[in-house]
């Protein structure tokens, strides 16, 4: 008894000594790592003719080339018109560059570099647009293909995504022609007409054109992450994000069967019912997401974040080996990082029944997977069979699938280019790579370069993002000017311009 306080003490002083030395580990790994940010000198910005491109793009938006248009004659007059307004604004790209129409509608530039031996560079953007939503006309504060040039913006379907990024395109590679500039590495600019519908018909055509070419192909940029702003908490500065690779796309059929009859005398007992045994199965995968984490891309961004991020958070992401558990439940709160982490488990339509007085004999659901980088469709099939675990639901893959793609270096040259692209263009900005989360043409090329990014390089904020697809689709006359000044300086960095 007399020896237990001395004890108590020992133990005091030994939990004492183990947390100061878990502190001190933690810290020191904190601080072990450095800004991984490249520094770049200076560049003057580059003037822009931003009236002319303004109003080119107004031009392109005026054009309405909408994806599934039931009037392929209609459509085809859209297309066009929107290369005959291409031809007339670039008349310098349509003389030296060779053009060509792949697929109906989709356009495909190339650039020849004096050294052939040079993998070709790919700057890709789409045509098409989507529809605007029904009933949803009179919200637009300007018509939808009007192209109003009001306020610093280009307004109406389009102008963001993506011939915002196609005009950009043209405008620069129209000024470095009109500077004499001649590339060492060949550049490529391909311009699908039906990304919104999956690209078979356009980028797919252009993929396989250059593959039976034996094009090598050492770069593509497509469209995709922005420079966000405001989008980590406590963090103001700009993040411009690089998407290395993006997430696959799967959809499962659920469906349950029971015995049809009258509403009056239903089945007694929980999930009995086709409704009740469907509802079942749904709560349960909804309760088990498919397993996720801090792993991949995600833990490539985080881990570059990192030494930027305030105290706390540096703190946290350095440290991953200890608090990475606890990060990823914080993260998996918010729809945005809990996708970055997982395949996501989206359960879009549901259907049973036909009267309120009669029990269907059949209902259904359908589950909507976007898949990770490592996922696939039969993993996730398998996953989902798992969590229900009922034989009365029979499990069907729908066939409108495709693969998570592959992931491309973000410490390789063509990844290195962007970035410093970037960083002179938005020197405000860190640069991290990402993850796209939706789909686009640029997967079409995973087979044939060695390496696809998805990135648009324009600001935009929560309240802009909003805007993809939306209404009052629109994008500022600033912003169209750094894409320009983006793409332009790509080009000379990725074609071997004189002293970059």
């Amino acid at each position: 008894m007399l020896g237990q306080p001395h004890s108590m003490r020992r133990l005091f002083v030994a939990i004492l000594a183990a947390v100061g030395l878990l502190v001190v580990a933690l810290l020191a790994n904190t601080f072990r790592h450095g800004s991984k940010q490249m520094t770049v000198p200076p560049l003057a910005k580059l003037a822009v003719d931003t009236d002319g491109a303004a109003q080119s793009l107004a031009a392109a938006v005026q054009a309405k080339t909408v994806s599934g248009l039931l009037n392929p004659e209609g459509t085809a007059a859209e297309f066009d018109k929107l290369h005959e307004h291409l031809r007339h604004r670039y008349p310098l790209v349509h003389e030296k560059l060779q053009r060509e129409v792949v697929g109906a509608h989709s356009l495909l530039y190339t650039w020849k570099g004096s050294q052939p031996q040079l993998k070709a560079l790919v700057l890709m953007a789409h045509q098409d647009v989507v529809p605007i939503a029904p009933g949803t006309e009179a919200q637009w504060k300007q018509p939808p293909f009007s192209g109003t040039i009001e306020g610093g913006r280009v307004w109406g379907r389009g102008s963001w995504d993506d011939k915002g990024n196609l005009i950009a395109q043209l405008e620069a590679v129209e000024m470095l022609l009109k500077a004499g500039f001649q590339p060492q590495r060949t550049v490529l600019l391909a311009f699908g007409h039906d990304e919104e519908v999956g690209g078979k018909a356009g980028a797919v055509k252009i993929a396989e054109l250059l593959k039976a070419r034996g094009t090598p192909i050492e770069s593509v940029i497509d469209e995709g992450l922005v420079v966000t702003e405001g989008i980590l908490p406590g963090v103001a500065q700009p993040i411009a994000l690089i998407g290395v690779a993006e997430k696959g796309y799967a959809s499962l059929r659920l469906v349950a069967t029971g015995t049809p009859g009258h509403s009056s005398m239903p089945p007694p007992g929980a999930g009995q019912s086709a409704i009740g045994a469907l509802s079942q199965a749904l709560a349960r995968l909804d309760a088990q997401p498919v397993p996720g984490g801090i792993t991949g891309v995600a833990h490539e961004m985080f881990t570059t974040l990192a030494p930027e991020l305030p105290l706390g958070q540096r703190v946290a992401m350095s440290n991953l080996w200890l608090l990475g558990p606890v990060v990823e439940r914080m993260l998996s709160k918010a729809p945005g990082t809990n996708a970055l982490m997982r395949t996501t488990t989206a359960m879009t339509i549901v259907n049973a029944g036909n009267k309120e007085n009669v029990l269907p004999g059949r209902a259904e659901a359908i589950v909507n997977f976007r898949l990770l980088p490592g996922d696939t469709a039969e993993s996730v099939e398998a996953h989902v069979r798992k969590a229900i675990a009922d034989d009365r639901i029979t499990i069907e893959r729908l066939p409108d699938t495709a693969p998570a793609s592959k992931v491309s270096s973000s410490t390789g040259e063509a990844y290195k280019r962007i970035e410093r692209a970037t960083r002179e263009v938005f020197p405000d900005a860190m640069v991290a790579p990402g993850l796209m989360l939706g789909g686009t043409d640029g997967r079409h090329f995973d087979g044939i370069a060695d390496a696809v990014y998805r990135y648009t390089p324009i600001r935009a904020d929560s309240e802009k993002l909003k805007l993809f697809h939306g209404t009052d689709e629109h994008v500022t006359v600033d912003s169209l000017a750094d894409m320009i000044r983006f793409y332009h300086r790509l080009v000379q960095l990725a074609a071997s311009a004189p002293n970059p």
